[in-house]
């Protein structure tokens, strides 16, 4: 009955954070959702380094002509959500070292500097893997099969992965 009214919650989804709530304004993309790299309305997209927006774009429309769907499960954030990011990764992984394995300090983070996007299904982490260098797109942590970061230029040699963020 209320169909139309789930993707105006999943857009104004909130989370909570110690001094206020985290929300679309800070790159907010609730668990299980996400966004398109087209959605430049959305901070998560806006926010995103020129350069690096317009190589996802390019890679979704290729992965879209040879029939995979691309997506992003988070990609810009603000220093506050990083730092509720990593919190919740020192509790869930008992030490500021086991969290920084999988989730980086705000003064580090990629997606803080917009950077660096996370990218979905399954599959397009996988057409992105093989494809992903012709557009100068890199997957940059050996245990994140979705983290790509623009690391190279069109056509080039991707750096080695570093083992995860902590490295």
């Amino acid at each position: 009955m209320y169909r139309w009214l789930v993707p105006l919650l999943l857009t104004f989804t909130t989370t909570t954070c110690a001094a206020a709530p985290v929300g679309v304004a800070d790159g907010f993309v609730a668990d299980g959702a996400h966004v398109s790299p087209f959605d430049t309305r959305l901070p998560a997209i806006a926010n995103l380094d020129p350069a690096l927006l317009r190589a996802v774009q390019e890679a979704a429309r290729d992965a879209a002509d040879d029939g995979v769907e691309m997506f992003l499960t988070t990609a810009w954030r603000s220093e506050r959500y990083q730092r509720q990011l990593y919190e919740e990764a020192i509790t869930k992984y008992g030490s500021e070292r086991e969290a920084r394995r999988f989730v980086s300090t705000p003064d580090r983070s990629r997606h803080v500097t917009g950077d660096a996007v996370d990218v979905g299904p399954t599959d397009a982490d996988d057409w992105l893997n093989r494809h992903g260098r012709a557009y100068g797109l890199c997957q940059t942590y050996a245990n994140e099969m979705w983290h790509f970061e623009l690391a190279t230029g069109p056509g080039g040699a991707c750096p080695p992965m570093r083992a995860d963020a902590s490295a």
